[in-house]
């Protein structure tokens, strides 16, 4: 009987821990930085920027060597595809340039669900060529083009299982929770998730764990004329080179 109660006690207990650390969890600082032009979630260490062409050309010397107090931008994804036939036209001189400035480097490709995803996967293939030290393929979908869940989960699969043979590394997926929970859902979740949730203060409230949080659109950095997404990785920089490929 002892054993029991104890067994219980200790049940408990971990149930008590567990709601605790929920809760803090969901505790998140923001900072106002007017170098940045936003407020940061400080609660994180490691920072990033996403990009594409309407960013115009970008000095990535200076995105770099940006630093105020401990918040610098240590990766970047950056737009290469959309579609079955359209390439960013600075995705080339993005992905080098990034790469020689030694930042982590992400390609992304905005999928469309109405478009052939085999042909949206080759587009991607011929214009990425990723390698030890990148980021895995990204899959950008957030737009249902009018289509019924069934036809989004059917296409996107295609496309995630097609760049998870070329790359051998498992693809990460960009949207909001709205989209994932609608038209996505459970047999996704083992896909690594970029989450995008702005002008809230707070977390992606989601119980589908995510690793990429863009938590703004309006941010500043240093050689970049315009305004810029910013981006927060859920770990630190051991687990983010983990996530890379080897």
């Amino acid at each position: 009987m002892k054993s029991i109660w104890i067994g219980l006690l200790l049940v408990f207990i971990a149930i008590v821990a567990y709601l605790w650390w929920r809760q803090e969890e969901r505790k998140i600082t923001f900072v106002k930085y007017e170098e940045f032009g936003i407020e940061m979630p400080v609660n994180y260490k490691i920072h990033g920027i996403d990009v594409s062409k309407f960013q115009k050309d970008i000095n990535w010397q200076a995105v770099k060597q940006m630093q105020v107090d401990d918040i610098r931008i240590v990766f970047a994804f950056i737009k290469a595809t959309e579609g079955i036939t359209r390439q960013d036209a600075l995705f080339q001189q993005n992905w080098d340039q990034a790469g020689k400035a030694g930042l982590i480097r992400g390609a992304y490709h905005f999928f469309y669900a109405t478009r052939d995803p085999l042909k949206q996967a080759i587009n991607f293939h011929n214009v990425v060529e990723l390698q030890s030290g990148d980021l895995p393929p990204v899959l950008d979908i957030e737009t249902s083009n009018g289509q019924p869940p069934a036809v989004i989960r059917s296409t996107a699969r295609i496309w995630l299982e097609e760049m998870e043979k070329v790359y051998k590394v498992k693809p990460i997926i960009y949207t909001n929770i709205h989209f994932y929970e609608t038209y996505l859902g459970d047999e996704f979740d083992r896909y690594p998730l970029w989450v995008a949730h702005y002008y809230q203060k707070e977390r992606p409230r989601s119980d589908r764990s995510w690793l990429f949080w863009q938590h703004s659109d309006l941010g500043r950095v240093n050689g970049i004329r315009t305004t810029v997404d910013f981006d927060v990785f859920r770990g630190d920089s051991v687990a983010l080179a983990k996530l890379c490929i080897p």
